[in-house]
């Protein structure tokens, strides 16, 4: 079976992990703050970083550290995984799902202005599965209603939109830094932030409201990364711009060998990074073909079958809300393996299967 999705773990991440457990100094030591710096130069622009202990805590403490809370309204996709809108919730705060637009599956910024109401505090745009959100039109759109804009941007290390890296657009950006992602830290996460103020609050915020011991100046969390996550995270940065490369040519490979299925277009000026290559299957049922390409060894991955505004945790939020181009791609996308470790074998039977798949049901 060619896996969906495979954690890329090599001899240099294992020392580094040893190299913290002979030190002692496992929590609270050097480690994080290298790997904040060096993710910061590495994918942000030198915005200040704050390294979390997962991606959905950077994405609630970087809304409460930029002052969401109860009363606020935050303009989400319903296309994503749970943890935006969550997020979201967590601070108090309304989630209002909208629609996403069809081609690169990110948040429709005409469905986001028809959403702005007097309660909206911001934008989170998702840069899902590895495609940037039109952070022009997010952008123009912020600026005329004064909202601010936290980025999503869980999938999308080394993204860019128009030349800029995302995670340098928002107020702050979350990055994933779980085990699937294109690069991890075992587990955790990374707050991009776009002021050292912001990122004072959010280091508040992870360390029980402390900068310095039992000098405890806000309630907080304790959401803080270990030295041996961190690690692991500054080995996995290194071979981060070869790994996107890879993920960059195989989609390639896969854009020009697929037939049947609908590929996963580029916007102009968008740099895709492809923690999925997402097609869109038309005239099957999904669920079968997925199931197809397994039995023939072709693994692949269904996200997210059950859109937020109509979970049971969610769907409180939004009674009687139609988005049916988040419910067609609910029902049609499919994500194929498209990581570093596929080899031109992987690939060309990857290609065979669905080809072969996709021409028998027509």
């Amino acid at each position: 079976m060619i896996p969906a999705a495979k954690p890329l773990i090599g001899d240099e991440e294992r020392a580094a992990v040893d190299r913290v457990l002979r030190s002692g100094m496992i929590a609270g030591g050097p480690e994080v703050a290298a790997f904040e710096s060096e993710f910061a130069a590495e994918l942000v622009d030198r915005r200040p970083c704050v390294a979390v202990n997962s991606g959905t805590a950077g994405s609630h403490l970087g809304l409460l550290a930029a002052g969401v809370g109860p009363g606020d309204e935050v303009i989400v996709p319903s296309f994503t995984f749970a943890a935006t809108a969550n997020s979201v919730a967590l601070t108090g705060a309304t989630p209002v799902f909208v629609d996403i637009e069809a081609e690169h599956f990110c948040l429709d910024p005409r469905a986001v202005e028809a959403a702005v109401t007097r309660r909206t505090k911001g934008v989170m745009p998702v840069h899902l599965y590895g495609h940037p959100a039109d952070m022009t039109a997010l952008g123009d759109l912020a600026a005329r209603h004064g909202l601010a804009i936290y980025e999503d941007a869980a999938q999308a290390h080394g993204a860019a939109w128009q030349g800029r890296p995302v995670g340098t657009f928002g107020q702050f950006a979350m990055f994933s830094l779980y085990p699937t992602k294109n690069m991890t830290s075992g587990e955790g996460g990374m707050v991009s932030c776009a002021d050292d103020e912001l990122a004072r609050q959010v280091r508040l915020l992870r360390n029980q409201g402390m900068e310095r011991r039992y000098e405890n100046e806000v309630v907080g969390f304790n959401a803080r990364m270990t030295d041996v996550h961190a690690a692991i995270g500054r080995e996995q940065l290194k071979k981060l711009p070869g790994w996107t490369a890879r993920r960059q040519a195989n989609a390639a490979f896969l854009d020009a060998h697929l037939r049947g299925v609908v590929v996963p277009p580029v916007a102009p000026g968008a740099t895709h990074v492809y923690h999925q290559y997402t097609i869109r299957v038309v005239g099957h049922d999904r669920d079968a073909f997925a199931a197809e390409l397994a039995a023939r060894g072709v693994g692949s991955g269904v996200y997210y079958p059950i859109p937020n505004h109509r979970l049971p945790s969610l769907a409180a939020f939004a009674p009687g809300l139609d988005l049916p181009v988040t419910e067609q791609a609910a029902a049609e996308a499919l994500s194929l393996p498209v990581h570093p470790a596929l080899t031109e074998a992987d690939l060309e039977q990857i290609a065979t299967v669905v080809n072969d798949v996709a021409g028998a049901g027509s």
